[in-house]
This record gives structure tokens, C-alpha cells and sequence, in this order.
């Protein structure tokens, strides 16, 4: 396409430079002077300096007239007289701007890479972080804004495949002959990778790898003509090329079609640059990653501001043919700063209420304002590390960090400490648990919590325990890492308190405003409050289900207690399939049921009123289903309400909570006491609702988390439906102020808790699928599901059009203990 306008802008083109998208759409700013119209371009190969002739290949190029693209609507939208967003227009322009950046740097997805903006990282294993940043036009209040922001992503470093594979397997490759394992990992690794070719001078073809020989390149032959004569690879490179090859004991690449597989040894190919890595890092290369992604505002804001001068958007001749002008300048917005609630801990505490100070504060001279009880439990240890003393002494300091928080927590086990091998797990837990019950039988008691120290590396150990105590045992546990078990500081021993608390059904603090009535629509009749999530598996997993996870308030007017249901649905769905149900039981007739009918019922059990408000936080969803989403699931939340008594409709507010953006927000000033925290972050609280905002939506950025590291991301909470009638004021407010209530931390969060839980609860769930399905490496993005009173599988649906309900296997079922507590925290 380069070569065609530059062949014919002038002359065919009528002078105007198109925008191109790189697959069949073609844009320009105005009509050109036909309608449709062939043209042949010649490409011409590199000379490989052998003196034969350069390959010439051609191509044949068809530009028709498809559409006119209208901007007229664009500028309605805009000036808010229209509803809908003009999405062909935006795109237009989308891709106008990018056509710069194309030409210069990498593109994935909407962001732009170069192994020259920013230094180069190695993250190990052949793989290196390549800096780069995003943009996006988007319609806001301010008419078009440019949405711009840095980041970095995996790419595999450009070399030569057996230098790429000693680094993948970490050792010299020449030292030994590859394993079984080790063929498996190169051969995983390097599926889909595009190499070129270093036997040929400047001649690089390139092919993409499709797999590796099951035999040694010194064993593989192919046939060199028609009557089928075999020729083994190391004579034909030799004879051909010259070239002696050297590990003759490695297998070859094969690339190109299983049908016609070409074979390639490994040393005369080198990885193409600037091929995105896709794959699962693993834990070094994200903490590594994370590293270079860490940066603080000022030098965040620096980076943005240089990138948009190093591309000179006011000098892109694409974008001066189609008219657009982009501003050098930050846009400049009004932001509001939330205060942060009163806390209510216990009465008998020396702090019976508490102001946090930059979204944290701590338990010191505090009691949880409920605290639990756990009379009976007991411990099992799967660290080799930790003799049955130490973990007896930990587990007594625990109890009386429980106690000082405010719980009743008995010192003494049901049993003595165990310790046991993880390979045993299931066998030792059962065993164990088997053993406390009937001793506790005997004196009517239950047991009430397992405490379990891990090693610091425990694989799959984690995963499995929780499954079997959540879905089999009907136990809430509680893991410790043998690093902390050692260290014993008081900090974590309080933490772990906290948790601890919420998983027996304590409350660690509510809002004073809660406790006296005096949160706008929620205080003045029976609300509950949802938090709703669904997490997809990673790309690399075609058929894993993705997880659904449902959470709903259990304590009115307190807010503060969540229970939770999961469940598996078809993968990559979006829409949660087991909002509500029907089906046929052969006694009954037509029953319904799922999981916002059973949540809805808890709270009525629980508080003894029906709920008479509904707000609905959604995580998760991208704008483009964003009304996909609302059409299915409000239904879904009406027909549950129907069920339960006819005429039953409490009114619903749909909130969907995203934190994928790269909308960030910096201080005016970064040394404005009064604007930044110590990180130099905007502070806890802040808000904006105004010109970075939906032209005619109700939509609003908060920050409510104080900064740690990097540069802080506010959440933006979108309002699709309001039936409650807030105010912006209102739900701003309730939203920054639950986020002080969330029971792991005496911190505030960043996105509403609800929504968090929501996320940890189908987070939790991964860990209960069927082991040929379940990836415990796979805990990036994860969710959690469950099935009969906990939700269950309604079959896979798509969003385009049904499928039989046959491929999502169910999860196994929350035991109901379980289910009513928060044992996702």
C-alpha cells in the first residue's frame, strides 16, 4: 500500500493520502476519482549478494468505494443530540491516527512498541520487555480527546534459535542431550514464532515455526525429485549451501504445513524482531515486568508528554488531510476530593472510632466491632521447614493477636499440630478432619477453622487445599507461608486476624454512617448491594469455562458482610448465565432458582427484611457490551425479583466498575501538599465527573486507594441503568466510602469491595475445576465457579446465538456452611 500511494497519489489518487487499516479498509478524506479500480505493484526482493537474480513478486490491488463515513452524526454526538456513539466515525479517525505510528513502531493491539523508546529489559528465558505507549480517540465532554498513556509488554528477544532455547532452558545446550521435557517446553515455546534464515547472505526469508522433528536432524531425509531419491538434510545443506552443521544430535524446525513440512535446522535460523510474546509469563518475568512498569507520576507524566512531542502529532500529514488538530497539552480537568468515612470499631477498644488518615490506618487500641469466635481447630503443616514446636508457637501467637483484635479464639487445638507431605494433601486433610469431628462430636461442638502452613513455594498445593475444604469438607482454612511463620511480625499476625475474623463471620469495622442511618438510598430502607465478575481463561487456553462469581451483601443497614456463589460457564462468555434459571423437576413442574434468587433469600434469611433496593456493581466488562451486558443481566435480576412474589421489582442501579483504562489522572502541581500523597499521587478520594467524561452518560473516575508504587489507577465506575435516582454526589460518596470497608486491610481500595470480592470469589473458583481443565499456573486473571445451591451451569450460551448446553462441566457444589460466610477473603 506504501508503495502504491507512492506510486500513484499524484496521478490515480487524486493527491490524497489515504489511511489504511492494514486488512481491506481504506480511508480518505474526500471521494476519489473513481469508483472502483485495479493497480498492480511490484515488490522486488533484497539482493542476497549471490549475483542471481532478485525474486520479483506482484500484486493486485482493487480499491472500490464501499461508504461514505459520516461525520455529521459524530459532531450531534458530541454536542449530546444524539445518543448512540458513531462507531464507524471514531474508527475512522482511530485509524487515521494511527497510520503515523504504524510506519515507526510495532503495533499490538492499540499500543505502539519499539525496542528504542525506553531501554530494553531482559525478563529471562528469551523474552524482554519492549517499552511503548497506547492511544485511543475517545468522545468525551471536551469533544474528541486523545487518549495517551505508556506501557510495556513481553517480546522474544531477536536471536539466534539455539542461543533463544540455552536461555529457555537455562544451561548449555551442547552439554547434553535434550529430554522429553526439555523438547516439550522448546517445541511450546516456539510454535507460531516467525524465524528468518542465516545460511543465504542477505537472501532472510522468513517462515513461521509449525513444530519441531520427532527425530535428529543426522536421521531426517526428504525426497529431492519426482522418482522419490532420498537426501538427508545435513548432505543437502552441505552440498547447497555449504554449510556444515553442527548439532546434528538437535531436531529440526519444521515450518510451513503439516502437508508439505519444510525442515530447518535449528543454527541457521534467528527469531524475527519484534514479535509479540502471548504466552503465560511466568512469576520471575511478571515481577520483573512489573518493575519496569513502575513509575511514579511525575516521570509517568514526563514520558507522555515527551511521546506526544517525539510524534509530532501536529505535523502527521495524515492527519492534516483529514482535518484534525491535536493540542501538545495535557488536557487540564477539575477534580473534587472525597472525605474519607468514620470507622466503628468495638466500644471496649481505647479507639472506638477511627478517621483514616490518606486512605490507611491500623488496629492498634482497636476491637473489631463483631468480633468471631473460633473455640475449636487445628492445624496442619506441609513445610518441611517448620517443626511441630514452631508451628504450635505461631499458631498460639495467632490466637492472641485474635484476641487482642477483639475475637474469643481458644489457644489451645482440638488436636496437636500435624505435620504432612503435599503430595498427601487430600488424604491427611480428610484424615484430620475426620479425627476433630468425632472427637467433637461427643461434646456437640463443630470444628471451626483449619490453620495450614504452606510452603513459600507450594504449586499446586494451595488450589487443591481450598477445594477440598470449600466443596468437600465444608471447613473454612486459613494458610500461612513458612516465610511469615518464621518471622512471626506483629503486622501480619494482625492482617491475618482480619481475614481470619470475616471467614467465621465476624465484622472487622463498619461506617459510622451506616451504623446511624445516614447513607442517602441505602439507610432508609433495606438495601443490598452486588458485586458481580466474570474472569476468562488466559489466551493460550482454548477450551477452559470461564468464571462466574457473584457476591451479595448479607447485613443491612451495615453493608459490610458479603456471601458468595460461583459458577462455570462456556468460555470467553461474558453475559453471567446463572443470574436466573428455570427448569423441570418431574414432582414440582417449572422450578427457578439461581444465583441472584438465592442471594436475595440469604438476605432475607439473615437480616428478616426483603431487600427494597438493588444496586448492582458489574466488573469486568468492556464498553463495547456494555448494553449486552445490562439488556441480559437486569432482566436476569427482574425475573429472580418476580420469582420470589408477583409485582416484586425493587428498584435496580447498574454500575460497571472498570480498571483495564489508561485514563490517569496527575496533580496540577506535584508538589501540592494538598493534591499529591507522599508518592506523589493524587490523593485518596479525589474525583472527576466532568469533560474527560461520556459526552450525555453518567460516568465518573474515582481514585479512592492512596498510592504505593507506580502511578495510581483510577477506577471508572460507568451508571448504565438508575431506577434509585441518585445523584452524582450520592453515589460517589457510597462508592468511596465502601471502599474503606473492605475486610483484608486497613487500607482503602481501589475498586468498591463488592466488585473485589467478586473477583476473588471466581479468582477461588479456578482452583475447583477438574484437574484436566484447571491450569494452577493460570492464576493471573482468575475467577471461581460452583453448582447446585451455589449457581451451577446453565450449559454454555453465546452472545451471538445459542449452543447446546453440553461442553461446561459444573463445578463441584460450595458446601452451604461455606457459602455464607466470606470465605473467598
Amino acid at each position: 500500500m506504501e508503495q502504491l500511494v507512492k506510486l500513484y497519489r499524484e496521478s490515480y489518487l487524486g493527491k490524497h493520502l489515504p489511511a489504511y487499516d492494514g486488512r481491506k479498509s481504506l480511508y480518505t478524506a474526500g471521494p476519489l476519482p473513481f469508483v472502483s479500480k485495479e493497480f498492480r505493484i511490484t515488490l522486488i526482493d533484497d539482493d542476497d549478494g549471490s549475483g542471481m537474480q532478485r525474486r520479483e513478486c506482484e500484486f493486485r490491488v482493487v480499491i472500490k468505494l464501499a461508504a461514505r463515513a459520516d461525520l455529521h452524526h459524530l459532531g450531534l454526538f458530541l454536542q449530546g443530540k444524539q445518543a448512540d456513539a458513531p462507531q464507524e466515525a471514531l474508527q475512522v479517525l482511530d485509524i487515521v491516527l494511527r497510520e503515523l505510528p504504524t510506519s515507526r513502531y510495532c503495533p499490538v493491539g492499540r499500543s505502539f512498541y519499539s525496542p528504542y523508546l525506553g531501554r530494553k529489559q531482559s525478563l529471562g528465558e528469551g523474552i524482554e520487555s519492549w517499552r511503548g505507549f497506547y492511544q485511543s480517540i475517545r468522545p468525551t465532554q471536551m469533544g474528541l480527546s486523545l487518549n495517551i498513556d505508556m506501557s510495556s509488554t513481553a517480546f522474544i528477544e531477536p536471536l539466534p534459535v539455539i542461543d533463544f532455547v540455552a536461555q529457555l532452558l537455562n544451561r548449555d545446550v551442547s552439554s547434553r542431550p535434550l529430554s522429553d521435557a526439555d523438547r516439550v517446553k522448546i517445541k511450546k515455546a516456539l510454535r507460531g514464532v516467525k524465524v528468518e534464515v542465516t545460511h543465504r547472505g542477505n537472501m532472510r526469508r522468513k517462515y513461521r515455526i509449525s513444530g519441531l522433528t520427532s527425530q535428529a536432524t543426522r536421521e531426517l531425509t526428504f525426497p529431492v525429485d519426482e522418482r522419490g531419491t532420498m537426501k538427508s538434510v545435513v548432505e543437502y545443506f552441505y552440498e547447497t549451501y555449504g554449510f556444515v552443521i553442527q548439532h546434528t544430535q538437535w531436531p529440526c524446525l519444521q515450518v510451513g504445513n503439516q502437508q508439505r513440512a519444510n525442515y530447518l535446522p535449528m543454527e541457521v535460523c534467528k527469531i524475527v524482531e519484534g514479535q509479540r510474546y502471548s504466552k503465560r509469563l511466568n512469576e520471575r518475568q511478571i515481577t520483573a515486568l512489573l518493575r519496569v512498569t513502575c513509575q511514579r507520576p511525575q516521570e509517568r507524566e514526563y514520558d507522555i508528554i515527551e511521546t506526544v512531542h517525539q510524534n509530532a502529532y501536529h505535523e502527521d500529514p495524515h492527519a492534516k488531510e483529514f482535518g484534525i488538530k491535536i493540542s501538545e497539552k495535557l488536557a487540564s480537568v477539575e477534580a473534587r476530593i472525597l472525605p474519607a468515612p468514620w470507622l466503628k470499631y468495638h466500644d471496649t477498644g481505647s479507639e472506638k472510632n477511627c478517621l483514616p488518615q490518606v486512605g490507611q490506618w491500623n488496629m492498634m487500641n482497636k476491637k473489631m466491632v463483631n468480633g468471631g469466635t473460633v473455640n475449636n481447630w487445628i492445624c496442619i503443616n506441609f513445610s518441611r521447614q517448620v517443626q511441630d514446636s514452631v508451628a504450635l508457637r505461631f499458631c498460639y501467637e495467632l490466637s492472641q493477636m485474635c484476641y487482642i483484635s477483639g475475637m474469643a479464639f481458644t489457644p489451645e487445638p482440638v488436636l496437636p499440630p500435624i505435620s504432612a507431605r503435599p503430595e498427601q494433601v487430600e488424604k491427611v486433610l480428610k484424615t484430620r478432619y475426620h479425627d476433630a469431628v468425632t472427637k467433637l462430636q461427643t461434646q456437640r461442638k463443630e470444628l471451626d477453622l483449619l490453620i495450614v502452613i504452606l510452603p513459600d513455594n507450594n504449586g499446586s498445593l494451595y488450589g487443591d487445599l481450598k477445594r477440598i475444604c470449600e466443596t468437600d469438607l465444608g471447613i473454612v482454612s486459613q494458610c500461612c507461608l513458612t516465610k511469615h511463620v518464621f518471622k512471626m511480625s506483629k503486622q501480619y499476625l494482625a492482617n491475618v486476624a482480619l481475614k481470619i475474623n470475616v471467614k467465621v463471620g465476624g465484622r472487622n469495622t463498619v461506617l459510622v454512617d451506616a451504623i446511624s442511618r445516614r447513607i442517602p438510598l441505602v439507610s432508609d430502607r433495606p438495601t443490598i448491594i452486588f458485586g458481580a465478575d466474570v474472569t476468562h481463561p488466559h489466551p493460550g487456553e482454548d477450551s477452559s469455562p470461564s468464571i462466574a462469581a457473584v457476591v451479595a451483601s448479607q447485613d443491612w443497614p451495615e453493608i459490610t458482610k458479603y456471601a458468595g456463589l460461583v459458577c462455570a460457564q462456556a468460555h470467553r462468555q461474558e453475559l453471567i448465565q446463572d443470574l436466573f434459571k428455570t427448569w423441570q423437576d418431574p414432582v414440582r413442574g417449572t422450578v427457578s432458582g439461581g444465583m441472584i434468587k438465592e442471594l436475595l433469600i440469604s438476605f432475607r434469611r439473615a437480616t428478616g427484611h426483603k431487600p427494597q433496593r438493588i444496586i448492582f456493581y458489574r466488573d469486568g466488562v468492556s464498553e463495547g457490551q456494555f448494553y449486552q451486558v445490562l439488556l441480559y443481566e437486569l432482566d436476569a435480576i427482574r425475573k429472580a425479583c418476580a420469582s420470589l412474589e408477583p409485582n416484586y421489582q425493587p428498584p435496580v442501579t447498574f454500575v460497571v466498575v472498570q480498571k483495564r483504562h489508561h485514563t490517569r489522572l496527575f496533580a496540577n502541581n506535584h508538589n501540592d501538599r494538598n493534591a499529591v500523597d507522599k508518592s506523589g499521587n493524587i490523593l485518596p478520594g479525589t474525583v472527576v465527573d466532568s469533560k474527560i467524561c461520556h459526552p450525555t452518560e453518567f460516568d465518573f473516575y474515582l481514585c479512592s486507594h492512596a498510592g504505593i508504587q507506580g502511578t495510581s489507577r483510577p477506577a471508572h465506575y460507568h451508571v448504565l441503568w438508575d431506577e434509585n435516582k441518585f445523584t452524582a454526589d450520592a453515589l460517589q460518596s457510597l462508592t468511596n466510602n465502601l471502599c474503606y470497608t473492605y475486610a483484608r486491610c486497613t487500607r482503602s481500595v481501589s475498586i468498591v469491595p463488592p466488585a473485589y470480592y467478586a473477583h476473588l470469589a471466581a479468582f477461588r473458583a479456578r482452583f475447583y475445576m477438574e484437574p484436566e481443565t484447571s491450569d494452577s499456573g493460570s492464576m493471573i486473571s482468575g475467577l471461581a465457579a460452583g453448582r447446585g445451591g451455589m449457581g451451577g451451569s446453565a450449559g454454555p450460551r453465546s452472545t451471538r446465538a445459542p449452543v447446546a448446553a453440553t461442553a461446561v462441566r459444573p463445578l463441584p457444589a460450595l458446601k452451604e456452611n461455606v457459602k455464607r460466610i466470606m470465605f473467598y477473603c
